[in-house]
């Protein structure tokens, strides 16, 4: 599928079909998160593949938009790594390259992601600290369920003429 094509296509998808996720696709989603654009290219993140069950089931638990935890066979968690960075502050404009990436990548592989928001709502942030073990200094920022397709919506053209500016407001 060509880029533009990717782009105009992607859709959430919170149904999955049954089927596991391959530990090559994974690699390959998580190398295209991985190319993102980052300022002073810092890279400040870090990625937690979860295909655990049960931790799959307990997201549900503690986040109230991902209920489709509980059918996924993956999520990845993006996180941020803040001493990481170059410029102070640019870890969310980082990671969420890294998270759009990651959706994009999954979309053209045939397989359906969803965005779930984590940061800065301190109880999600809480809930994966917890459940992951994740240490001092990691911020959990996005979380990505995946898997093949259990539903197929139709493209949305979301152009918005009135929302353009040319040379000035």
């Amino acid at each position: 599928m060509d880029a533009l094509t990717c782009l105009m296509t992607r859709r959430s998808i919170r149904t999955y079909a049954p089927g596991d996720v391959s530990d090559d696709l994974v690699d390959k989603l998580l190398r295209a998160a991985m190319a993102a654009p980052s300022a002073g290219n810092a890279q400040p993140w870090q990625f937690v593949a979860i295909r655990d069950r049960a931790s799959l089931d307990k997201i549900a638990d503690f986040h109230p938009y991902a209920k489709m935890c509980r059918q996924a066979p993956l999520a990845v968690l993006v996180c941020a790594e803040p001493a990481r960075e170059k410029y102070a502050g640019f870890w969310v404009q980082d990671c969420s390259a890294a998270t759009m990436n990651l959706l994009l990548a999954a979309h053209a592989l045939g397989l359906g992601a969803v965005w779930v928001g984590v940061y800065p709502v301190e109880d999600r942030m809480a809930g994966f600290r917890t459940l992951l073990g994740l240490p001092e200094g990691i911020l959990p920022f996005a979380l990505a369920p995946l898997g093949h397709p259990g539903q197929k919506p139709g493209a949305a053209d979301r152009f918005a003429p009135d929302r353009v500016h040319r040379d000035r407001w």
